[in-house]
């Protein structure tokens, strides 16, 4: 029989490879652990991807850099904020960043997918997951992905990522189209990094994807057989432990770092 491929996200895969633990309590355990509460560079992301996909599925003459600050609005929660006055602050500056990034967009395009999931077999693995925006440019398609950080991003950013990777590849057969182009858009800086992969460049994720994706399978299979959970999915602690969304679960995460507050990652 040939093996079962593995579906695996952008998501699955760098959890993974960040903390085995992480990864067991996200995707295996059931019940899922309790998580530990809101992060407000969460919630800023969050409004910020769900305002730019309301906009461009709003139609083309009710398209403006004021109409997408106002979706921010619509779509803003106070999750993980100090209180409501840094809240309101962020508001108001999230309404800024896509009102700027409007107004330098080609806002009249009709993009191929807003928030598409897009999935197929690719070697050993199902990519899938999904895409904040695909454009169809000069008849090839460009994946968009919204980036909302406390640092731009750069051309290395946008070539060694694997997310960006893992969607062009799975666009590109989902769609029957030729899709090389992947972009991160930084909104806070206005800035765009982009990079044009070759097969050459996809086929190196590809295998790195497999090769994580092979890891986490055996553990996962080995774990149902009863062996033991903290061998085969062992912590990994760092800097990272300090917002983990398990780490009321982890002393070695407890131990690595103090944590951190649920507005500590907001841009300056």
């Amino acid at each position: 029989m040939p093996k079962k491929l593995v579906r695996v996200t952008p998501s699955k895969l760098a959890t993974w490879v960040d903390c085995p633990r992480r990864y067991r309590m996200t995707y295996v355990d059931r019940p899922t652990p309790q998580r530990g509460g809101a992060f407000a560079h969460s919630t800023l992301g969050a409004v910020v991807h769900n305002a730019l996909r309301a906009f461009f599925d709003l139609p083309s003459a009710k398209r403006s850099p004021e109409a997408g600050a106002a979706l921010v609005a619509t779509h803003w929660k106070d999750d993980g904020f100090v209180d409501s006055a840094q809240a309101a602050d962020f508001r108001e500056r999230a309404r800024g960043w896509v009102a700027e990034y409007l107004s330098r967009t080609d806002i009249t395009i009709e993009p191929v997918g807003l928030e598409r999931w897009v999935s197929a077999p690719a070697g050993t693995i199902v990519a899938e997951g999904r895409v904040d925006r695909i454009d169809d440019r000069d008849g090839e398609l460009v994946i968009v992905d919204y980036k909302t950080g406390r640092s731009a991003l750069t051309v290395d950013d946008a070539r060694g990522s694997q997310a960006l990777a893992m969607y062009a590849i799975a666009t590109t057969r989902t769609l029957r189209r030729k899709c090389r182009k992947v972009e991160l858009h930084h909104l806070p800086t206005g800035s765009v990094a982009v990079w044009e992969h070759t097969d050459e460049s996809l086929g190196r994720h590809q295998s790195r994807a497999e090769e994580s994706a092979e890891e986490l399978q055996l553990a996962t299979d080995t774990l149902e057989a009863g062996a033991e959970p903290d061998v085969l999915f062992p912590p990994q602690p760092g800097r990272q432990c300090a917002w983990c969304d398990f780490r009321r679960h982890c002393p070695e995460g407890q131990a690595a770092a103090p944590p951190m507050t649920p507005w500590g990652m907001l841009p300056p």
